[in-house]
């Protein structure tokens, strides 16, 4: 691809220094990665004593890694109520006249950001970055950034999904992330720009149906867009700006198919042109595919597609929450595509920009989730706290063909029904979730009480292969659907709906660790494991009334030690082995 050519031309030697915005890439940019002083701010008062001011804080981190982490240089992990940051920079000469927009990719929790002590602006949510225009506030020559992050993983209002609430990781938790953990970085633009958009694959038409949105309203602009595949050209439109929008379709001279396992991609270029003169110009990409979902099965371009996923949690023992390098977040996949699996479940996260981008390259099939866990949803202010931020992820994501599904919440455990506010929260995310997106099915809750969901999924931990199927059996043969909870029964539309365990498998492997944390009891040799994984696996693929599995896990992290790879990326396992039970022919594929 054209863009894989120019973003690699734009790698600067800082940690994470690749451009972090695959969907929109522009010319210039400036990487603020890398040291940055820091200071930990235990009882967040630092706003009420003006800490933007100071210049002498105590500490050096490198950004964009959590001071958890060791790659920070800090490896600090009890509680941090607040944490600041402060970066001097001076901007290339060419930017002049320019607008500059600071990119803040990803800061856990609630971020205040200053420019030369002047409050520019904030963003609450820890999954999902945010962009200031800071101009205004900039000076000739040497300028300081300064950040306020403010952290409460044990206050359950807001979204921290597997960050542990206690001091130590224990079971399904993990060590927590503070403050920033993706890229910051600058970007000049002209006061004119595409602030976004979305695009969306009319297979039956054979066009690319495009919604843009400008910096402010236009008169007499237009979005001229150029499609390429391998290097030849497949297509242009110039789209009329009404107001600050733009809507309109890019007819496709021949429609190339992404599918699973192969991320077949078209360049696009895009410009916002007015009176004859280019405003604004960056490279993009898209992919033409369907998703379709009914009468128990899920479809990819029209074609019934078993998803065999893997959960993935995005968890590495140097970076916490972010992966050390550019290479990890690709190889991660190709661990996963090595092993037979065709997609995961992006669990308990909003992954990066960069790991949706490899799986649109690869081909691999992805739900985006976000961090629920830890957040009580049945709280008057969880949806204050939850749907801002999960809608953000929607809309940031949308373009994403490797994305298929949507899954606000994890295990929301109402078994009463007691918790009506919880359930309105539940049926609120999924009907704004599907009005932004009607193109995907949406799960409301992974594993727990369903009030409202296009696909029915359970999860199930038993360990016993013969068991196992036998709870499924019946469904085989056109009955009753197996569910977790007996108290609840699966509404009369789920006779239609697809079926998805969600997560099963789970077996714990650690034969060299005498801790360690897993479900049931442990193999006592890697054959019986094999014997199990194979059991387990086949008992789904061979029932025609499930569509989808995802097993648990792709590596272990920290204590808990059911992944098929260790923590440091170890396959437990020979991966041909693993793929060869993955791979066997699904029932609704005969």
């Amino acid at each position: 691809m054209k863009l894989d050519k120019k973003m690699a031309a734009m790698t600067a030697a800082l940690p994470r220094g690749e451009y972090p915005r695959p969907e929109c890439v522009r010319n210039e940019w400036l990487c603020l990665n890398g040291a940055w002083r820091f200071e930990r701010d235990p009882g967040a008062s630092g706003r009420e004593r003006h800490f933007e001011r100071r210049r002498d804080f105590a500490e050096e981190i490198q950004v964009p890694f959590c001071p958890e982490s060791a790659l920070s240089g800090l490896g600090y992990t009890d509680f941090m109520a607040a944490v600041w940051y402060q970066k001097r920079f001076t901007l290339p000469e060419s930017w002049q006249g320019k607008r500059v927009l600071a990119h803040f990719d990803a800061v856990d929790y609630e971020a205040f950001v200053y420019v030369n002590d002047t409050l520019i602006g904030s963003h609450r949510g820890g999954y999902i970055g945010f962009t200031l225009d800071i101009t205004d506030a900039l000076h000739p020559g040497e300028n300081v950034m300064t950040l306020c992050a403010e952290d409460d993983v044990r206050s359950r209002l807001q979204p921290a999904g597997k960050q542990s609430d206690r001091f130590f990781s224990h079971d399904c938790s993990y060590t927590r992330t503070t403050g920033i953990w993706q890229s910051v970085w600058l970007e000049p633009v002209e006061a004119l720009y595409v602030k976004s958009m979305k695009l969306t694959p009319d297979l039956a038409q054979g066009c690319l149906a495009v919604e843009a949105e400008a910096s402010c309203a236009l008169g007499g602009a237009r979005l001229v867009l150029k499609a390429a595949y391998e290097g030849k050209p497949m297509g242009e439109a110039a789209i009329p700006f009404q107001g600050p929008v733009a809507k309109g379709a890019l007819p496709l001279d021949e429609v190339v198919l992404w599918e699973a396992g192969a991320g077949r991609l078209y360049d696009l270029e895009v410009s916002l042109e007015k009176d004859g003169a280019v405003c604004d110009l960056f490279d993009s990409y898209f992919g033409m595919r369907s998703v379709g979902w009914g009468k128990g099965v899920m479809t990819l371009n029209g074609k019934p597609l078993f998803q065999r996923l893997i959960l993935d949690q995005g968890f590495y023992p140097d970076g916490i929450y972010t992966a050390p390098n550019d290479g990890e977040l690709k190889a991660d996949i190709e661990r996963s595509m090595a092993m037979g699996f065709n997609g995961a479940r992006l669990h308990q996260k909003i992954f990066e920009p960069r790991f949706l981008y490899w799986a649109d390259k690869l081909g691999y099939l992805v739900w985006g989730e976000q961090a629920s866990w830890v957040l009580d949803y049945c709280h008057p202010q969880a949806a204050l706290s939850f749907l801002p931020e999960w809608l953000e992820a929607v809309r940031r994501d949308i373009n994403h063909p490797a994305l298929v599904g949507w899954c606000p919440y994890n295990e929301t455990w109402d078994r009463t029904g007691a918790h009506a506010m919880g359930a309105r929260n539940l049926l609120l995310t999924y009907e704004l979730t599907k009005a932004l997106d009607p193109t995907r099915p949406v799960i409301d809750t992974s594993g727990g009480f369903h009030v409202k969901t296009d696909i029915y999924d359970i999860h199930d931990y038993c360990q016993d292969p013969e068991t196992f199927g036998g709870y499924f059996a019946a469904m085989a043969q056109g009955g009753e659907a197996y569910v977790t909870f007996p108290q609840y029964q699966p509404g009369p539309e789920s006779k239609e709906q697809p079926y998805f365990v969600s997560e099963y498998g789970g077996i714990r492997w650690a034969p060299k660790e005498s801790a360690g944390w897993g479900y049931g009891e442990a193999p006592k040799s890697e054959e019986e494991f094999i014997a199990r994984y194979r059991g387990l696996t086949h008992a789904l693929l061979d029932n025609p009334a499930i569509c989808a599995f995802c097993y648990t896990q792709l590596t272990d992290v920290e204590q808990e030690v059911n992944g098929l790879y260790t923590y440091d990326r170890k396959p437990k396992f020979d991966p041909e082995v693993i793929r060869a039970i993955n791979e066997k022919k699904a029932a609704i594929e005969a």
